[in-house]
């Protein structure tokens, strides 16, 4: 058989084995939650298509409907599942819920794209990871700060070995006005009511762990709280508005994490990450912007009094990209958490037209969230110091 002959026999073939999907077949979705889950591209995707939407809400459903132009709408989760031809599911409900969805519609053939966290205990994780092991069903979880354009710059630096060794790294999520979420409109407790700030960790975590390229291993944690009606009465028995965890990385660097509801400082999601050979400290609420000190090396490079090299600062507008080139030409608008909306919606349904795991795969998404929730025993605990259990990594 002549070469291009064979080649296209057996791409012919590879079209028919499991998980095989031909690109001009588009990616079937559906939609469960219409808050947040409305805020998503599926329908700009051109390898994807809205196939049936579903919340328990009617105006929340209609969102959902007029968004995607569906019209193929669900008030019940399970017959959603049903509907004809559904490839995956995207779960944006409350965060107790998201282990339960997830696990439900992995075992029902479906892939999963979850909002955060990706459980709110250990054995929520484990029971997740066991149900993509045992169907070879993908799983995502849409940890925005992966995407936002100065993570995807840290993580390319750190990938070119621009920063040398990262010797400290630090996150902090502040959520501005989250009191309000705690009740709804008719004045009754939410979720979100006294939900543990380190059960919230990824917006942190999803920007130290894969910067460095390391999994946190440790961690010694306070928690502050008064004596507000939200820490008293709050279902998960949560004392703490915020929390901060120090934590070993495996190789034995530190790494700080704050989480916080309550502060007068603004909202912020922000990282910093010091290297010996470069830095980056993202922008703060007071307006700092964006800044890079690299430290030269041309030889040029003036020494300071102490015999160290001095950085060279570089500032924000020299920097920054918004990496929209990357989507396809319809995708390339405006998103949200800092434009990472389009590239989680990308990158979802790329990694189930390729048939590989997505880059914020289940092993990555509980490597986010473990730590949050050890941090908050840790916390309870009085900062006793405890260690993370390690789940692995994707296999190659």
């Amino acid at each position: 058989m002549q070469r291009r002959t064979f080649l296209t026999a057996l791409g012919a073939t590879a079209a028919f084995l499991p998980g095989a999907r031909a690109q001009s077949q588009p990616v079937r979705i559906g939609i469960v939650g219409g808050r947040f889950g409305a805020t998503f591209q599926w329908h700009l995707h051109p390898n994807a298509r809205v196939e049936a939407v579903c919340d328990i809400s009617k105006p929340r459903l209609d969102t959902l409907s007029e968004v995607y132009r569906c019209g193929n709408r669900y008030e019940d989760f399970r017959r959603m599942l049903q509907h004809p031809g559904l490839d995956a599911v995207g779960v944006f409900t409350p965060a107790p819920l998201h282990v339960w969805m997830a696990e439900t519609a992995i075992n029902a053939g479906k892939h999963v794209i979850s909002a955060v966290p990706a459980g709110l205990s250990i054995e929520e994780l484990e029971r997740l990871l066991e149900a993509v092991e045992r169907t070879g069903m993908r799983y995502m979880m849409a940890e925005t700060s992966y995407y936002r354009p100065e993570v995807v710059t840290c993580r390319e630096m750190a990938e070119r070995g621009e920063f040398g060794t990262i010797v400290y790294s630090e996150a902090e999520y502040h959520h501005e006005g989250l009191l309000e979420l705690m009740f709804d409109d008719r004045r009754l407790p939410t979720w979100r009511h006294g939900f543990p700030p380190m059960w919230y960790p990824t917006h942190c975590t999803g920007m130290i762990v894969p910067v460095t390229g390391e999994r946190l291993r440790a961690v010694s944690a306070i928690g502050w709280g008064d004596d507000h009606e939200v820490c008293r009465t709050n279902a998960y028995h949560n004392p703490f508005w915020n929390t901060t965890g120090l934590f070993e990385t495996e190789r034995g660097k530190a790494s700080r994490v704050t989480v916080a509801w309550h502060l007068a400082a603004g909202g912020t999601e922000r990282g910093q990450f010091y290297g010996d050979r470069a830095s980056f400290l993202m922008d703060r609420p007071e307006g700092s912007p964006d800044t890079l000190v690299r430290i030269a090396r041309n030889g040029q490079t003036s020494i300071d009094a102490n015999g160290y090299p001095e950085g060279k600062v570089e500032q924000q507008e020299a920097l920054q990209r918004d990496y929209l080139e990357r989507l396809p030409e319809p995708m390339r608008v405006p998103s949200g958490h800092g434009g990472s909306h389009t590239h989680l919606t990308h990158e979802f349904i790329q990694a189930i037209a390729e048939d590989r795991h997505p880059a914020v795969n289940v092993w990555e998404a509980i490597a986010y969230t473990a730590p949050g929730l050890v941090a908050h025993e840790s916390a309870l605990a009085g900062g006793e110091r405890m260690q993370i259990p390690d789940f692995g990594r994707a296999p190659a």
